[in-house]
């Protein structure tokens, strides 16, 4: 008698799941997950891809030309000349001028080294700026990628949720093909028995 083989085909329901910030469509042929458009989880997912190379940049090579750094740097110098130039004049200049005690060279001397003082705290000015930047650029990031991992989180959630509930609602066939009926497989053996007697 022949044997007869099974097979089970599993069709999985059709499944929409969502939330807040993404969705999820399963069905048998997979499941599809994505943000939904204008969250704060896409915002930020589109910002890091568009972004992330000059982000790094800005980190590995910090400068003076972003907006903040440069008003940054124009607050200081302007403060700075404007404060020495003041202490200069009313504290030195002035009052030994009144007595009689300064003579121009010696005040352009005085300016000249005001000058030298100045370039080298505005030096030590952009170091400062440029390190504080750089220790800036690296927060930013960390806060991005946080985000960026959170949003990966809640579309692998909501994958596996969408799975398991489109299993629940799966259907499942079974059929069965192959091996021969009892009429056939007896007929089949006589055949066999006679071949053999011619044979011998």
């Amino acid at each position: 008698m022949g044997k007869k083989s099974q097979s089970t085909t599993t069709t999985y329901g059709n499944t929409t799941t969502k939330n807040p910030y993404a969705t999820a469509t399963t069905n048998n042929s997979g499941t599809t997950t994505s943000f939904n458009s204008g969250t704060a989880l896409d915002s930020v997912y589109n910002f890091v891809n568009n972004n992330i190379n000059s982000l790094l940049d800005e980190y590995l090579n910090p400068n003076l030309n972003s907006t903040t750094n440069q008003a940054k740097l124009n607050a200081y110098t302007n403060t700075l000349a404007n404060e020495t130039r003041k202490n200069l004049e009313n504290n030195i200049i002035n009052p030994l001028s009144n007595r009689n005690m300064v003579r121009s060279s010696q005040a352009t001397d005085l300016y000249k080294n005001l000058s030298d003082s100045t370039t080298d705290s505005v030096s030590s000015f952009v170091n400062e700026l440029l390190a504080e930047s750089q220790n800036n650029t690296a927060e930013m990031l960390n806060n991005l990628l946080y985000a960026y991992m959170q949003g990966y989180n809640i579309i692998s959630d909501m994958q596996n949720q969408s799975l398991k509930t489109s299993a629940g609602n799966a259907t499942t066939n079974s059929s069965s093909s192959g091996g021969l009926s009892n009429t056939t497989s007896q007929f089949a053996n006589a055949l066999g028995n006679i071949a053999k007697l011619f044979a011998s």
